[in-house]
């Protein structure tokens, strides 16, 4: 008769809500760091619950849904901030381990409460005004001239909820279906020179990393390429970017990724546009050009495990976005873009295709800043059906 064998060291449980393809990218950082991933999916057929191996398919704004799978996990994180804030509130006080916590998440979930506590710390924002109707946004468009950026203080993203109002006579579409609950954030136009992304990690142990500033390209609100580091950027600058991401990650108590995506002016000074904490789509590049992912160390943090470096590995990375194009088989594509390009590196997210949909990412890296930019460009074009890219 043999005896049984003792029971080995059961590993870290890390719950992700949400099921999109930043989970997808965490589970993978997860493998080598024998950390269980458990998934609250909304659907079956979202990109993470593809590979996952666990996967709940609930709702993530109802209570009872959230704290059964809560409650079989040692800390609970995200890939998206719409979980309610009130319902994460609760689980913290069930005992819950939340990270980031329903206090520092709140600031990536209204960008009312985000404009008055980043001004109240002394941190560079736009001139803003929470505007209650029509003639309180014409008031402040009328003072800070016109246009005026108008935005819904939550449910945004990827240029949604975001408005360009020209004059008092468009001032009256972002209060057309306004849901219960949210405001209207009036902005002064940034005729910036350029977009920059500032993402550090930070532990509860209050340990924090910073990656290098990345210059971030956007097309019709989306991200659709990014370079790192930030060409052109005074060295002065990059350590003042992050500097500010540091001073908001350890001001607002974030755990894990923090993204600070930044407007540079023309005159070179930044301001803070939006925040995010969790894994950020101006933070892929890290998976092939960093030493330590961005997932890999958002899940260091939230499970308090030392961060890893996150300096680059090359000269040069460059990420560039697949939006869904006319190809819609794309791993068969993928001959092309590898024998082409021996170096090149691809993420596909498990999604169909639809027109403008993020299905993957491709990246470059080198010494040459053009030629590695003109390599992602030509690999992300043929994926979304330009052969003559």
């Amino acid at each position: 008769m043999t005896t049984p064998a003792a029971p080995g060291p059961r590993p870290f449980v890390v719950g992700i809500i949400g099921g999109g393809q930043l989970a997808r990218m965490t589970y993978a950082a997860s493998i080598g760091l024998g950390v269980e991933v458990r998934l609250l999916a909304e659907g079956p057929d979202v990109s993470a619950a593809g590979v996952v191996h666990d996967v709940t398919v609930g709702d993530y704004t109802d209570p009872a849904t959230v704290k059964a799978f809560a409650a079989r996990c040692d800390v609970v994180t995200f890939d998206h901030e719409h979980v309610p804030g009130g319902l994460l509130r609760e689980l913290e006080d069930d005992g819950v381990v939340v990270r980031p916590g329903a206090a520092a998440l709140l600031h990536a979930q209204d960008k009312a409460v985000m404009r008055e506590r980043l001004t109240a710390l002394g941190l560079p924002c736009p001139a803003y005004r929470v505007v209650a109707d029509e003639d309180a946004l014409v008031a402040f468009g009328d003072q800070q001239g016109w246009p005026v950026i108008a935005k819904t203080s939550r449910g945004g993203y990827d240029g949604k909820g975001v408005w360009k109002l020209g004059s008092a006579a468009d001032a009256g579409l972002p209060f057309a279906d306004l849901a219960p609950g949210v405001q209207v954030v009036a902005e002064e136009f940034v005729d910036f020179a350029r977009e920059l992304s500032a993402l550090v990690v930070r532990s509860p142990s209050g340990q924090a990393v910073a990656y290098p500033v990345s210059e971030s390209v956007q097309r019709d609100g989306v991200c659709v390429e990014t370079v790192t580091p930030a060409p052109g950027l005074d060295p002065d600058q990059a350590v003042a970017a992050e500097l500010l991401a540091l001073t908001v990650a350890h001001e607002l108590e974030v755990v894990g990724l923090l993204a600070v995506e930044l407007m540079q002016r023309r005159d070179g000074s930044v301001v803070v546009n939006e925040l995010a904490m969790r894994p950020h789509n101006t933070g892929h590049w890290t998976i092939d050009g960093a030493h330590t992912s961005q997932f890999e160390n958002h899940l260091r943090a939230v499970l308090d495990l030392p961060l890893g470096d996150p300096a680059t590995r090359a000269p040069w990375t460059v990420m560039a976005n697949v939006l869904g194009g006319t190809v819609e088989d794309l791993p068969s594509a993928l001959l092309h873009c590898f024998a082409r390009d021996r170096r090149l590196r691809v993420q596909l997210y498990g999604k169909s295709v639809r027109p403008g949909r993020k299905v993957g990412h491709v990246t470059t890296y080198g010494d040459d800043p053009a030629e590695t930019r003109k390599r992602a460009r030509h690999a992300a074009a043929y994926l979304m059906g330009d052969p003559d890219a």
